[in-house]
């Protein structure tokens, strides 16, 4: 089967960034089938695009490379990373973009992409790795170099600010909104596994104090909120055939608790 290599960024698609880094892969590796995981990542937003990526890598084939650049620090001191783990390859660079993808993995190997062999040139622009660095990379290994031949090993990575459910003194749960999908809905940071024992209980949201949770979204009328289990995994709120976050103000950073039906 032809190598799979997926993108994920933060450049949209106005611009020629996606279509140079896709130009580079196709030179180094024409037979690549390429995947827009999406380019519409809030600029500079690494958090956004962990959870992105953490939401659907898995349901790629063994072998798959997934090149994700959203790089605040382009040029920095920052490291240009590659991992390897679950058969699956990442490249990125090391500022927590790959936190939630790594987290369930059992263990992983990554090394820093130091060498020069496998860049696009060995004077690299200072404010396009994922041109010249990232996007070569991550073609090499489609075509089956070794992860080791990239560079030097590293034992860690730089790990994400993620925020942690806290538990509440009188039984339930406060989380956050964490990421607000094109549809409006806000997702927050609350596992299926936390909030399934309150599913008759309340679950708030900025103005919205619903009690219990819908299975679906057809449950509502239209133009009405509600609360579900995404599909995600994570508790989010949502408006039946609107904007939930625009119509409620609700934004990554909300606050957000689940309390019992008491």
């Amino acid at each position: 089967m032809p190598p799979i290599l997926t993108l994920l960024t933060d450049f949209g698609l106005r611009d020629g960034y996606v279509a140079a880094m896709k130009g580079v892969i196709l030179s180094l590796a024409p037979e690549a089938t390429l995947v827009d995981i999406s380019h519409d990542i809030p600029p500079q937003d690494v958090t956004a695009a962990a959870f992105v990526l953490a939401s659907c890598w898995r349901f790629f084939p063994e072998g798959t490379v997934h090149l994700s650049v959203v790089d605040p620090g382009v040029g920095s001191s920052r490291r240009a990373v590659a991992v390897s783990t679950l058969g699956h390859f990442f490249v990125a660079p090391d500022n927590g973009l790959l936190a939630l993808a790594l987290a369930g993995a059992p263990s992983f190997a990554a090394v820093a992409l130091t060498n020069p062999l496998y860049w696009r040139t060995p004077t690299p622009s200072r404010t396009f790795h994922g041109r010249d660095i990232f996007a070569p990379a991550a073609a090499h290994l489609a075509k089956g170099v070794p992860l080791g031949a990239l560079g030097e090993p590293l034992a860690d990575l730089v790990r994400l600010p993620w925020p942690q459910p806290i538990p509440l003194p009188a039984g339930g749960w406060r989380g956050e909104i964490v990421y607000v999908d094109r549809f409006g809905n806000a997702i927050t940071n609350l596992p299926e596994a936390l909030v399934a024992s309150y599913r008759e209980g309340w679950f708030c949201a900025g103005p919205f104090r619903l009690r219990g949770l819908a299975h679906t979204y057809a449950e509502v009328e239209r133009g009405a909120p509600l609360a579900l289990i995404g599909s995600h995994g994570y508790l989010e709120f949502a408006l039946r055939e609107g904007n939930i976050a625009r119509e409620g103000g609700l934004q990554i950073g909300t606050p957000v608790h689940v309390l019992p039906a008491r």
